[in-house]
């Protein structure tokens, strides 16, 4: 049987998501633990993507396979009960034996949170990177040259890439309430440190320490070292993934 499942976790405290050899202080290796001890035989886990250490997910997704026919009541009971607080299975169901979650992955939406209040981020400092008086018209600007399908090496923390980094970004939100920006990309894609280097190459649009036409210098020349620097982890979260 092939089970897909949907989580929730803070990061915070984690490696990332992706297991180690030499750290077993990972959110798979947590959830490999946890169902290979409910179900008595080896679980191996396919995420729909690595997550760095520090960012957080609201609708991380990933499959398994076991032997097993899961009573999906309480296995969600149950696994919740074994995990801590900063870690929760929000769905479990059956899915077909061939679905994998990484590989049939269509598309995801991280969203990014900056605190631009004068006051002290009191209660969610773990889940924000504060910065204050930024433009989001000069954002917005900014962030519309990134919609589209472009080459996004000068985006990421690639030094060099065997693989594609081609991709394409379908939509770029900025909302703003009193004390927060919002920051949301949707694409079928993102490379390693990709979100977080374009969010701090918008900051600094936002701060007036570039032009927005400075992004298509980063397209055009894929130079890592054109963009922006990489916005800390706090802020960025896995919000879902498309099938």
């Amino acid at each position: 049987m092939n089970y897909k499942m949907t989580i929730a976790y803070d990061g915070s405290r984690f490696n990332g998501w992706q297991a180690q050899k030499e750290n077993d202080n990972t959110i798979q290796s947590l959830l490999e633990k946890a169902i290979s001890d409910m179900l008595g035989e080896k679980a191996e886990i396919n995420g729909s993507g690595r997550t760095d250490a520090g960012v957080h997910a609201k609708g991380q997704v990933a499959n398994f396979k076991t032997k097993a026919n899961i009573d999906k009541e309480l296995f969600l009971r149950d696994i919740n009960e074994k995990l801590p607080s900063s870690v929760a299975v929000k769905s479990v169901e059956e899915a077909e034996e061939r679905f994998h979650a990484r590989l049939n992955a269509k598309g995801k939406t991280y969203e990014y949170t900056i605190w631009k209040a004068a006051y002290n981020n009191v209660f969610s400092k773990r889940f924000a990177f504060e910065c204050r008086g930024l433009d989001t018209v000069k954002m917005r600007e900014a962030a519309a040259l990134l919609i589209g399908t472009h080459d996004f090496l000068g985006f990421s923390s690639l030094k060099k890439s065997k693989k594609s980094t081609v991709r394409t970004i379908t939509a770029i939100e900025i909302k703003e309430d009193n004390e927060t920006i919002k920051i949301s990309y949707t694409g079928n894609g993102f490379l390693y440190n990709m979100v977080r280097i374009m969010t701090g190459t918008l900051i600094e649009t936002g701060e007036g320490k570039r032009d927005k036409h400075s992004i298509a210098d980063v397209l055009d020349k894929k130079d890592r070292s054109l963009a922006g620097f990489t916005a800390p982890a706090q802020g960025l979260c896995l919000m879902d993934v498309f099938y």
